[in-house]
């Protein structure tokens, strides 16, 4: 598949399109095991870099080998190799920014309830780094997460040896279907050592405190935050050099290597907190970051945990339409429960019991009800702020607009919710967005349905009669409330 014009925030595409997934490596025994147990209970649009690594077309499906025990200090500090998962499509390289992958880890020391980050390097397979990583001091009883990001269409993850994925609990997708752009290693352990610290009062959440615009700062998942697939990439940064070899991002890095160019996994987490939060006079929560003299970065488990703590309802969770947890058959992609809950473990969501509790059809209405007023709520502050993309949009707002739209188009929530798209935007003689307009008011129902005292904000949700949960949809086109009530248990 070609890849359209790259969307800084994810490695989304601004244009309208679906991601269609790829055989994944095998992983190991750790995915099965898995999934028995959930079905039983950047930040900058970067220039390409004028080196062997550029490419008109390049290869879209990438793979990373992962070192061997990633988990330890010496691990980290071990740079991950980029190759190409079918060299006959083309090589990878790490350096071609429309090819990078990305490795953040974070660590938390049980004992003091603190965290610090290290992000590994990643180079092109057969290659020496620019500067070697310097290996980090680990805390006694550290336990380690690693998330990965890429901004091609599908990052397989192979491991050093047979077992060093599986030993590491390392996934990027359930069974043969990848998770396209994300993976992550020991991440359900991860955080359930740290829910533990917060439950024990060791760790302590920073509060999100309050906007400019009144409201709480926004988290991650925050639907006026949210787009077509949540909690996907990472903050981290390399530097690369004009002959393709990287390093990370260090002050003394980027002193020793004046020339090199920052490349990024531009991300949703980034676009809240180097975009939305200055906008909206908010703080992003920081850890010192190793491998860089302590200096204080973002990171995408600090980032979850704060929005597990602190994210008012609605809480966007990831949906089953997300397209990167859906399962290829044929030439389609079907909702996966099992591939959601397999995501949101690794992010520090709670895992869904039934398909209504990760309904597409509530995700898009929430979108809509809960996202669009904030967006609007924002324009006076977001429209004088920079735009992530400046091949995209014009300012900040415009740029959140343009990317609603495409959310909600990619999210198939024109059908679900019987509801044209609520955005409309105006491009210039370049196709750069430069206004948008919200058309809600109009085609969405203004009143609530009432269910046995159970009130369903715009006829849109779910409810039980008669002990069994019926889903309501609103119909704006029949102007109808349809109801879906499965069949009743027999007794």
């Amino acid at each position: 598949m070609k890849r359209s014009r790259q969307n800084p925030f994810g490695g989304k595409p601004y244009l309208k399109r679906r991601r269609k997934m790829s055989p994944l490596m095998l992983i190991g025994g750790v995915i099965t095991m898995m999934v028995m147990m959930l079905v039983a209970g950047a930040i900058f649009l970067l220039p390409h870099l004028q080196s062997h690594a550029a490419s008109a077309d390049p290869n879209m499906n990438c793979t990373l080998i992962v070192p061997d025990q990633p988990l330890t200090a010496q691990g980290l500090a071990t740079p991950y190799r980029l190759t190409a998962t079918n060299p006959a499509d083309g090589p990878c390289n790490e350096s071609n920014t429309n090819q990078s992958a990305f490795v953040q880890g974070v660590i938390y020391n049980p004992t003091k309830g603190t965290f610090s980050v290290y992000n590994p390097l990643v180079i092109d397979k057969g290659t020496q780094p620019a500067v070697w990583p310097t290996v980090p001091t680990l805390p006694k009883g550290a336990v380690v997460g690693i998330w990965f990001g890429f901004n091609a269409d599908n990052l397989t993850l192979q491991g050093a040896r047979k077992d060093t994925l599986s030993s590491a609990n390392c996934v990027n997708g359930l069974g043969q279907s990848l998770f396209t752009q994300f993976a992550y290693c020991n991440a359900p352990a991860f955080f359930a050592a740290v829910n533990q610290g917060i439950a024990a009062g060791r760790v302590k959440v920073p509060a999100l405190g309050t906007a400019k615009d009144g409201q709480p700062c926004p988290t991650v998942r925050d639907f006026s935050v949210v787009d077509q697939d949540q909690s996907d990439n990472v903050q981290t940064q390399y530097l690369a050099k004009a002959d393709g070899q990287t390093a990370q991002f260090t002050a003394a890095n980027q002193k020793a290597l004046p020339d090199a160019t920052v490349i990024s996994n531009p991300s949703d987490n980034a676009l809240l907190t180097d975009f939305i939060d200055p906008a909206l006079g908010c703080q992003s929560w920081e850890a010192p970051n190793l491998a860089d003299n302590g200096n204080l970065v973002p990171a995408l488990a600090l980032d979850e945990i704060q929005a597990a703590a602190d994210q008012g309802a609605p809480v966007a969770l990831v949906p089953l339409n997300d397209p990167m947890t859906t399962v290829a058959s044929g030439k389609n992609n079907y909702p996966s429960l099992a591939k959601t809950n397999l995501y949101r473990v690794g992010v520090d969501q709670i895992p869904a019991a039934t398909d209504s509790q990760a309904s597409g059809t509530a995700y898009c209405r929430n979108l809509v009800q809960t996202g669009i007023p904030r967006l609007q709520l924002d324009e006076p502050l977001t429209t004088v702020r920079p735009s992530p993309d400046t091949g995209a949009a014009n300012n900040l707002f415009t740029f959140l607009a343009q990317r609603f739209q495409a959310s909600y188009t990619n999210l198939n929530c024109q059908p679900l919710l019987h509801m044209p798209n609520p955005v409309t935007t105006q491009t210039n003689a370049n196709g750069v967005v430069i206004s948008a307009t919200f058309n809600v008011s109009s085609s969405w129902p203004t009143t609530n349905c009432s269910v046995n005292g159970t009130v369903i904000a715009g006829c849109n949700g779910t409810a039980t009669i008669n002990g069994v949960s019926c889903t309501f949809t609103f119909n704006m086109q029949a102007k109808q409330v349809q109801i879906t009530c499965p069949a009743a248990s027999p007794q």
